[in-house]
C-alpha cells in the first residue's frame, strides 16, 4: 500500500511540472489518502503485535 501511495505521489509530481493541475491534485489527495491509511494499518499490526506478546513454554 505504501507502494501505491508513492507511486501516486509521483504521478503527482510530474502532472504537476507538466501542467496538469487537476490530475496534479487528485493524484495527490490519493497518495495522501493511502498514506494515511497505510499508517492507520500500521500502527493496528503493532498495538496487535504488542497485545498479543509472546506465548510462554
Amino acid at each position: 500500500m505504501l507502494g501505491w501511495a508513492l507511486t501516486f505521489l509521483v504521478v503527482a509530481l510530474i502532472a504537476g511540472v507538466l501542467g496538469f493541475g487537476g490530475i496534479a491534485a487528485v493524484s495527490a489527495n490519493v497518495a495522501q489518502i493511502l498514506f494515511v491509511v497505510f499508517i492507520v494499518l500500521f500502527v493496528i499490526a503493532l498495538l496487535a503485535n504488542a497485545l498479543r506478546g509472546r506465548a510462554p513454554r
